[in-house]
């Protein structure tokens, strides 16, 4: 198996890298126009899409716990957008995805995934999952395998951790990037210096455009639905069945994660017989950085290359 270092992530010094994310942060991302898509029998999603070149092979970027499609992706879609047609989903109960009384299940995520792209006519895709959206890729393959032609994970594991402190880190992970939210009032009951060392140096600074786009993504969420989706993360194992994985995939580990341990990213990787894993020196939150969009198009191309 090939393990790929991110170029840059572990040379680059701390203060290039903090001059580089300031002068991005003090922008509101350039998102691609979105557009709510009504999946038959299920309700209605949103999606963001990016159409890139003519005849361009489709990725499918599907979010974390906490996030959206722009919110966990912003920094990626023109990175992809300059090779592959882009979609990125809203899953439910997440910013403006669909809605229902349902209870939340990762499965029916992946149902809805499968049914956005036959209504969008999508032919097998590269599916992109991160932390929560590793999941929902690795049951899309599971359940509608015609649909993905390879897969790439990252951030993410085949189950995750059970420990108390590992859950809070993952379900508050987006909400340290975002600032103040209904999760954030959450986060202010924690004693202070705990959350201090959980949010990266970088975030807390965010400027104002930034936090506010961030906040009113997240003020859309239905908490209900939210709550829901981090008790189907605490539960979810794939790991009878995830070495059956027969398409090319790539997994990026994030190797100072403190929501989904770097060493079970990296099994996961050891144990799909088609995976090639990548690196990055970052957190839960790389997501957020601008070196992200160069390190996850590096990890599609990867994939594409091992396609039939």
């Amino acid at each position: 198996m090939a393990v790929i270092s991110e170029p840059g992530t572990e040379t680059e010094t701390e203060a290039d890298a903090a001059e580089a994310e300031a002068e991005a942060a003090l922008l509101l991302p350039d998102l691609p126009l979105g557009r709510r898509i009504e999946l038959p029998g299920r309700g209605t999603t949103f999606v963001r899409e990016v159409p890139g070149p003519p005849g361009a092979r489709t990725v499918v970027l599907l979010h974390g716990l906490t996030a959206s499609g722009g919110l966990n992706w912003f920094q990626t879609f023109g990175a992809l957008g300059r090779r592959y047609r882009v979609l990125a989903i809203d899953h439910r109960g997440h910013a403006r995805g669909l809605r229902t009384r349902k209870r939340f299940t990762l499965a029916d995520c992946a149902d809805d995934v499968a049914a956005l792209m036959e209504v969008e006519g999508v032919d097998p895709a590269i599916v992109v999952g991160y932390s929560m959206g590793g999941p929902i890729a690795q049951l899309l393959w599971k359940r509608h395998r015609d649909h993905v032609a390879g897969l790439v994970m990252c951030a993410t594991s085949d189950r995750f951790l059970p420990g108390r402190r590992e859950q809070l880190v993952f379900v508050t992970a987006m909400g340290a990037v975002a600032g103040t939210t209904r999760l954030g009032d959450v986060v202010t009951r924690l004693p202070v210096g705990w959350v201090q060392r959980q949010m990266p140096a970088g975030d807390r600074g965010r400027p104002d455009s930034f936090r506010r786009w961030a906040r009113a993504e997240m003020r859309r969420h239905d908490w209900r639905l939210v709550a829901e989706a981090a008790a189907s993360i605490g539960t979810y194992d794939s790991s009878r069945w995830i070495g059956d994985i027969d398409v090319p995939t790539t997994v990026l580990v994030t190797t100072e994660d403190k929501a989904v341990a770097p060493i079970d990213q990296a099994r996961l990787a050891l144990k799909i017989p088609t995976a090639t894993m990548h690196k990055v020196r970052d957190g839960h939150v790389v997501c957020a950085r601008p070196l992200f969009g160069g390190a996850l198009r590096r990890a599609v191309d990867d994939t594409v290359s091992r396609l039939p």
